[in-house]
């Protein structure tokens, strides 16, 4: 069979022949349909990711959409190395398979399964998101930080505020339920001005960040109290990415005087939560109210879109 194979880490994979998967005891072979390029995906080949492959060759590919034997589509994930997703076929246990509607295109599906799945879990599970808390999105332009915005709204969230680099797509952020933006090209001192100004009284009790960095500094500048005061309410603080910085420079002050928990998304999450989660994401996809821009790419063509880096929306490769 076909696949994007990767030889070396820090190189872009080849479109050429690979062995056919074998089944396991518990697996199923599938055909796949279409597999989105994603960041995690990049890091991965990269060797920058914790679950780079240990071996080499290896498909690249963390999930994508398939036709089961049978003639189902399911969204799939958990290839066994070193066999991916991007590739004519895969062999993946059964139970890493899930139905999508009837109504969803393949390329959809694909493309909003990792990102909408990881903002809802964000939000969710790790944040436990409730009916009335306030939400602030760093990072809200990038594909799933749009998806975060509008999923906020959708689980109940009284006010959410967007903060981005990108101006035109803050802008169109108010149409998926912001309720404020911030610009995230000020100096630091301004910035932290601006999220305490957007925090109110009420302030956040729910921050997604996908940049880390100096955003994330700016922020917890922001709620670092100067004085002992009784705390209204936690805010609980999910680190999901660093596309601003990898690090950052946290005072011991900022702990101990304001109410808040940092975590990260913790990996996988339990087989029902991450079950419900996938869902949830696909029914709301299914009737429009979760979407994002795809690139159809054929898998022949692998090599050249790895190098490209296309805002707001995602590339999905097809067999």
């Amino acid at each position: 069979m076909h696949a994007a194979v990767l030889h070396a880490l820090g190189e872009a994979p080849r479109y050429e022949e690979f062995p056919d998967p074998i089944a396991a005891e518990g697996e199923v072979l599938v055909e796949v349909l279409a597999a989105a390029l994603k960041p995690v995906d990049k890091q991965m080949a990269a060797g920058s990711h914790y679950a780079s492959p240990q071996k080499l060759p290896a498909i690249c590919g963390t999930d994508g959409v398939a036709r089961l034997p049978d003639g189902r589509r399911v969204l799939f994930g958990g290839a066994r190395p070193p066999y991916g997703t991007m590739a004519e076929r895969a062999a993946v246990r059964s139970a890493f398979t899930f139905p999508i509607p009837d109504n969803l295109s393949d390329e959809q599906a694909a493309a909003i399964a990792n990102p909408g799945v990881s903002a809802w879990l964000s939000l969710a599970h790790r944040a436990r998101l409730a009916a009335g808390d306030n939400v602030l999105v760093l990072g809200a332009t990038g594909v799933t930080g749009q998806l975060a915005t509008k999923i906020a709204k959708l689980l109940g969230a009284a006010r959410v505020v967007a903060a981005g680099r990108n101006r035109e797509v803050l802008a169109a952020l108010r149409q998926l339920g912001a309720d404020v933006t911030i610009e995230l090209d000020a100096p630091a001192s301004e910035l932290s001005e601006r999220f305490a100004h957007a925090a109110g009284e009420s302030g956040f009790q729910v921050v997604i960040d996908y940049v880390w960095g100096a955003p994330a500094e700016a922020f917890l500048q922001a709620v670092t109290r100067k004085e002992f005061a009784a705390a209204e309410s936690e805010t609980r603080y999910v680190q999901v990415g660093e596309s601003a910085g990898a690090t950052i420079s946290l005072a011991a002050a900022v702990l101990r005087s304001a109410p808040i928990t940092i975590m990260g998304t913790a990996g996988i999450a339990p087989g029902n939560v991450l079950v419900e989660a996938i869902e949830n994401v696909m029914s709301h996809a299914a009737r429009a109210e979760l979407r994002i821009e795809t690139e159809r790419v054929p898998l022949a063509e692998i090599a050249a879109a790895w190098q490209r880096e296309p805002k707001g929306r995602r590339i999905v490769v097809a067999p």
